[in-house]
């Protein structure tokens, strides 16, 4: 007879071979495809939950999957602006951003995040190379405003991503690479010239415009709740997939964190991107979860002419 020790040692094997051909499917219907990947949150601070973000990329490009991450740094900014004593608020979710924060803002995505991000990926797996939509003019960006209770609020040096160079990013997955992008921008004018200025952009809306300008079968965007939730903060009410016209109906309703990334998401569905996901940054190894199980987990969008689930 086995000793009772083999025996649990068999399962916990069994359990893990369930859970490769659980996978497996996904594996054969994803591989090539390019998949973009929001970073932020909760996500990003807590260090067990990098390391694990770090390993799913990781894991992603050995299954044949070409992972693309952009990131913000909200706790890390708020926290450098603080020390250097510059004031910061959000106004309809999105930080208004006065010429003097521009600056530490720089510093900390690219400097610090975003070399810190490829640290942890290159541990796992020498793979990562760092980019700002500075470089070779990835990104090109006007500015922009919101509008909060029907009035019009200047953001600053904030910017909207209107172009994306998507040839050096496309050139280092060809490479075997996992570009890892950080969301600042330069200025260009209404003739699409460089004014020499430097915008923050949010991470949201600039992953699902690389998502776009990429083609990719998904933009994944980590958060710090389940997902959507029809009636926030019912946690009953949580939305597992909805369409894209479902979501336009819901936008003008949704608390104003929400509204970032569920607008990133329809314009990646818009834009083409087969399927968006806002997922819980707060668990480890949620990209895999959402990816390679039947049931997915956080909230998919789908296009209004597919709803079947992926």
């Amino acid at each position: 007879m086995p000793h009772p020790s083999d025996a649990t040692r068999f399962e916990t094997a069994q359990l893990k071979a369930g859970t490769l051909m659980e996978a497996l499917p996904w594996i054969q219907r994803f591989a090539g495809s390019v998949m973009v990947f929001k970073y932020g949150g909760n996500a990003m601070v807590s260090e067990p939950l990098r390391r694990a973000f770090a390993e799913d990329m990781v894991f992603l490009r050995h299954v044949g999957i070409r992972p693309v991450v952009v990131h913000g740094g909200g706790p890390q900014i708020t926290s450098m602006l603080g020390r250097l004593g510059i004031g910061s608020e959000f106004r309809g979710g999105l930080r208004v951003t006065s010429k003097e924060a521009i600056d530490a803002i720089r510093m900390v995505l690219t400097g610090q995040v975003q070399r810190e991000l490829v640290h942890l990926l290159n541990a796992t797996g020498p793979y990562a190379v760092g980019l700002s939509g500075e470089d070779a003019s990835l990104f090109n960006a006007v500015r922009t405003g919101t509008v909060v209770d029907g009035v019009e609020v200047d953001l600053g040096w904030v910017g909207e991503v209107v172009s994306v160079n998507a040839e050096p990013i496309t050139q280092l997955m060809d490479a075997g690479r996992i570009p890892v992008i950080s969301s600042v921008a330069p200025e260009v004018d209404e003739h699409g010239r460089i004014t020499g200025e430097i915008l923050n952009v949010n991470a949201d809306t600039a992953a699902a415009e690389v998502a776009v300008a990429l083609g990719a079968e998904k933009f994944v965007a980590l958060t710090d709740v389940e997902g959507l939730y029809a009636n926030w903060p019912d946690k009953d009410s949580l939305i597992s997939s909805l369409t894209a016209s479902e979501l336009r109906e819901m936008l003008p309703r949704l608390e104003s964190g929400m509204i970032p990334k569920m607008t990133a998401a329809l314009r990646a569905v818009e834009g083409g991107v087969r399927r968006a996901s806002v997922v819980d940054g707060r668990s480890a190894h949620t990209c895999l979860l959402e990816i390679f199980t039947d049931t997915g987990i956080g909230t998919q969008l789908t296009p209004d002419d597919d709803g079947a689930s992926s």
